[in-house]
């Protein structure tokens, strides 16, 4: 498994890992319901194609194949929107390497503090990154009620 940047290209697979990370992993946290809601079908491509050029940094774990194991992104304000594994790799790590890679990329850039808005699985993934829960969010996606976690993390800048 190896780190690299977003490539033209990945979009229609970016799509595809995110549609099956909440359908098969958030599932296990929400509702049918609230999963419809969240991810009702397949995302347009263009979506991750945008997200994949517009300033932000967004990494893509791969196997040997170069097909993609997760991807993840942080903007340059520090919130980090999407982070997201297929479900056949949650838990083995991956996730983590990519994490560590974006909070790398956030330290070189001075950024000093990480935010994001972390689903019911995600929470527990960022609170062993060292986020803290701020507060939860309750709203509504399609009118469909749901929450998430609003979470931060302090960065100490990296030494020279």
């Amino acid at each position: 498994m190896r780190i690299r940047p977003f490539q033209l290209g990945d979009e229609a697979r970016l799509a595809a890992l995110f549609h099956a990370a909440i359908h098969q992993v958030a599932a296990q946290y929400y509702s049918q319901d609230q999963v419809n809601a969240w991810a009702p079908q397949l995302p347009d491509p263009a979506r991750f194609l945008a997200r994949g050029t517009d300033g932000r940094t967004l990494f893509v774990a791969v196997d040997d194949a170069d097909e993609p194991l997760a991807y993840g992104d942080v903007e340059t304000d520090g919130h980090i929107d999407h982070l997201f594994c297929l479900p056949d790799v949650a838990g083995a790590g991956v996730t983590t390497k990519l994490y560590n890679a974006l909070e790398g990329v956030a330290r070189k850039h001075g950024i000093s503090m990480l935010f994001t808005e972390a689903s019911e699985p995600a929470k527990r993934f960022f609170a062993k990154q060292g986020f803290e829960v701020i507060e939860r969010r309750d709203f509504e996606v399609n009118g469909v009620p749901i929450h998430n976690y609003r979470m931060e993390k302090r960065l100490s800048p990296v030494p020279r």
